[in-house]
C-alpha cells in the first residue's frame, strides 16, 4: 500500500535536498511549493526525484487557460507525481489544464485548490463566501465536472466531498497536526482523524521537518493512522 504521507518541504534548496536524505521514498511523497521552487527552480525537483521519491508539484496556479495548460506541461515534462491548480480559476481553465495531461503516458495527478486551510469563517465572509463548507463543496463538483482528479481540501470537508463526488474523486488535505500542535492553521485534523474521514493524502510539514528525528517523527504518523 503506498503511503498517504506527503511531506512539505517548506525550506530553502539546501535544506530540502539534507531532510530528503533523512526520509524514505517507500514511506512518503515531497512536496515542492513556492518558496522551494522560487528559490531553487526546477532542479530541485529533478534532484529529488533522482533520489526515488513522487513530487507534489504544488504552485497552485491561477490564470488564463492558456497560460496555466502551458504551466501544467512545463510540470508533466518534469515528471512530477502530483500538480495542482486553483478551482477558483474556473471550469475552462481547470478543462484546459486537464486536457494538457492527457498527452502524457505517465500523466500526473491533477488536483484543484479549494480554499485553503488557513481561512477560517471570519476572513471568508470578507471573501464573499458566506460558507466555508458549502463552497468548498461547489468548488470540488465544479473540479470534478472540469476533468480534474481530485482537490485540495480541510480535513473538516472531506467527508461531503466524498459523498458527493464519489470515494474515487482524491482528497488532499493539509492541516494535519499531531495532537498538542499549535498551528497558524484554522481547519486542521489530526492523521488519524483525516484518514478516518476519507482523506487519501495527508500534507505533512513542520512535525515532521522540524523534528530531530524526521523519519521517526513520519514511522510516528504512520502508525497513529493504521
Amino acid at each position: 500500500m503506498s503511503s498517504p504521507i506527503i511531506v512539505a518541504l517548506d525550506l530553502e534548496r539546501d535544506a530540502a535536498i539534507k531532510l530528503s536524505s533523512r526520509l524514505d521514498p517507500n514511506l512518503c511523497k515531497l512536496k515542492v511549493g513556492n518558496e522551494l521552487f522560487t528559490s531553487s527552480g526546477p532542479q530541485v525537483v529533478l534532484d529529488l526525484k533522482s533520489k526515488g521519491f513522487d513530487i507534489f508539484l504544488d504552485l497552485k496556479f491561477h490564470d488564463i487557460p492558456n497560460t496555466v495548460a502551458s504551466a501544467v506541461r512545463e510540470a508533466c515534462e518534469l515528471g512530477v507525481w502530483m500538480v495542482n491548480v486553483h478551482a477558483s480559476g474556473g471550469s475552462k481553465m481547470m478543462a484546459s489544464a486537464a486536457d494538457t495531461i492527457l498527452d502524457y503516458e505517465s500523466k500526473p495527478i491533477l488536483i484543484g485548490v479549494t480554499v485553503l486551510t488557513s481561512i477560517g469563517e471570519d476572513e471568508a465572509s470578507s471573501l464573499g463566501i458566506n460558507h466555508i463548507e458549502s463552497h468548498t463543496l461547489s468548488l470540488a463538483k465544479l473540479a470534478k465536472q472540469s476533468g480534474l482528479d481530485g482537490i485540495v481540501c480541510s480535513p473538516q470537508e472531506v467527508k461531503k466531498i466524498k459523498e458527493d463526488c464519489g470515494n474515487d474523486f482524491i482528497a488532499v488535505t493539509p492541516g494535519i497536526r499531531p495532537s498538542n500542535t499549535e498551528d497558524d492553521q484554522t481547519r486542521i485534523s489530526t492523521p488519524k482523524q483525516a484518514i478516518a474521514n476519507g482523506s487519501d493524502y495527508l500534507v505533512i510539514g513542520r512535525p515532521i521537518t522540524r523534528s530531530a528525528d524526521p523519519l521517526a517523527s513520519l514511522k510516528s504518523i504512520l502508525n497513529e493512522i493504521t
